[in-house]
């Protein structure tokens, strides 16, 4: 009578062995370079302030934050887009930005310009978390 369960459990397994688990593939960005201007930290919480520069045509690739992320463009205009596919911000030169965290905001940023952007940002986030998670692109016809 035992034997059955045992049967079927190590069925599973084996299955759950063989069977690749489907992966999201992220969208890495392309055509965007930071350079990390100061960074300290403090009270559990990471202060980060970075310049990056988005070649026209390139992306932050799909993604979202653990932490606040404020912004000033000090060059260019940035796209930015909701996982929903639509133009959530138009962020021109002098404009500001911040990005609220967590996984239910995932969003990119394009250069659709023919200018390179450059963007100053700080980022406030829990201590040792990365500046940003990559996500999958949500099903929009854009990367």
């Amino acid at each position: 009578m035992h034997l059955r369960p045992l049967r079927v459990l190590m069925l599973v397994v084996a299955v759950l062995f063989v069977t690749p688990l489907a992966q999201a593939a992220a969208t890495p960005s392309n055509g965007v370079n930071s350079q990390t201007l100061h960074q300290s930290s403090q009270d559990g919480r990471d202060f980060i302030t970075r310049e990056s520069t988005f070649d026209p045509g390139s992306s932050t690739g799909w993604h979202w934050h653990d932490g606040t992320l404020i912004g000033a463009i000090k060059q260019g205009t940035l796209t930015h887009y909701g996982s929903d596919c639509a133009v959530d911000g138009l962020y021109n030169a002098g404009d500001t930005m911040k990005e609220v965290p967590g996984p239910e905001h995932v969003h990119i940023g394009r250069n659709l310009g023919s200018t390179p952007v450059v963007l100053e940002v700080i980022y406030i986030n829990p201590a040792g978390k990365p500046l940003a998670e990559d996500a999958p692109n949500p099903g929009c016809p854009f990367n």
